[in-house]
């Protein structure tokens, strides 16, 4: 197959006079190096860890679009405190796209880029909202014959997320765990994984029909944040399966603060020595999400014996090693379409992707909503 000459990509810019802009670029095709590939990309998710370059500290709402086709561009203005969080970005344009899968087309002369051409693969490369992507061979996962790119475009952040949550679990010497937002794409993926390898998961949540959900994929224990005992429920099952390990995706307010209450209080249900200090078990709540910007409160109710932290999937694959994160990889590829299938509820192409009234709503991160950018869709 001949490439083009040039392919289009999307890029994200905040400029010194406090707008950020997002446009597509068009861009020269450059011949792979040795260890490079290049893939039409056919399929791209958007991710909540996608809108941080996209969009930034940006209030979304006073964004406005102009243009058609590939000439859309979506621009919005960055209040102080935003240029203040993103003044290390001012003037670059930086390309968008966690992940994506399509055909590989070219590939340089090192083996492992020859051993994937003309092979389906998902990439995660940081800029697969393009038509094309030059990546590292290293950076792709050739798929099991028969499986799409539309299979394979969400194997790479949610299902290396929910594996590395299971392996820091075991790497830190926690036996079961908590996570918040549980009916997302990831919270219904890391169910399926937690069920599949016998491991206790308390599942928080914020409505009803989440819970619903969770229930239909054999969640056993699922607690609603909205509901008036939401505490007692909490402490209720964490005592039940001695979680001391939990992933919170909101981020802002009281919420990861009320997981080590609860993780105390369950604790302290067990018989054993006092200690003014509390618990002596190891209480600790990983925030790898955003969903509420508002400050992480913390009421420290829960003894010395805990901790919070940022978590993030690069920093845990180089902490974990080539040899883990390879073993995670075979994993998702036997398992793509069953523990790690992904669904999508809107099919858009680049440039819908710059429209307001479809930014809205993918900004939104609704759950049971989920968009798949289209980069070779008509514009």
């Amino acid at each position: 197959m001949s490439l083009p000459k040039t392919y289009l990509q999307m890029y994200s810019t905040v400029s010194a006079d406090a707008w950020l802009t997002l446009k597509l670029v068009e861009k020269d095709m450059p011949e792979p190096k040795s260890d490079q590939v290049v893939i039409r990309v056919e399929a791209a998710p958007v991710n909540p860890s996608d809108h941080g370059v996209m969009f930034g500290v940006t209030d979304m709402s006073r964004a406005k679009s102009s243009g058609s086709g590939k000439d859309r561009i979506l621009t919005a203005p960055v209040s102080p405190q935003g240029m203040a969080f993103m003044k290390a970005r001012v003037g670059q344009d930086l390309p968008v796209g966690n992940e994506g899968a399509g055909n590989v087309v070219a590939a340089g002369d090192a083996d492992m880029a020859q051993a994937m051409l003309g092979k389906t693969v998902a990439g995660f490369g940081g800029k697969m909202y393009g038509q094309y992507a030059i990546i590292p061979a290293m950076s792709c996962l050739a798929l099991k014959p028969g499986h799409s790119a539309r299979d394979g475009a969400s194997s790479f952040v949610n299902p290396m997320t929910a594996l590395g949550f299971v392996e820091t679990m075991k790497m830190e010497g926690h036996a079961a765990l908590v996570h918040t937002a549980a009916a997302s794409n990831l919270g219904q993926m890391l169910n399926r994984v937690c069920l599949a390898d016998g491991i206790d998961i308390v599942n928080i949540v914020r409505k009803r029909e989440q819970v619903h959900i969770l229930k239909d994929l054999g969640a056993k224990y699922i607690v609603n944040s909205s509901d008036e005992g939401f505490m007692d429920d909490l402490t209720d099952a964490i005592h039940e399966t001695g979680a001391t390990l939990g992933y919170d995706a909101v981020g802002g307010g009281s919420l990861a603060s009320d997981i080590l209450t609860a993780m105390e209080s369950a604790a302290a249900r067990t018989p054993s020595d006092y200690s003014i200090y509390g618990s002596t078990h190891h209480k600790h709540v990983y925030v790898y999400g955003a969903l509420d910007f508002s400050p992480t409160v913390l009421a420290r109710r829960y003894g010395m014996a805990w901790g919070v932290g940022g978590w993030l999937l690069p920093n845990f694959l180089a902490r974990a090693g080539m040899e883990t994160g390879m073993r995670m990889r075979g994993r998702v590829a036997d398992e793509l379409t069953s523990t790690f299938a992904s669904s999508y509820t809107d099919e858009i192409s680049l440039a819908d992707a710059l429209d307001t009234k479809i930014v809205q709503r993918y900004n939104a991160r609704k759950t049971g909503e989920k968009f798949l950018i289209c980069p070779q869709m008509e514009l």
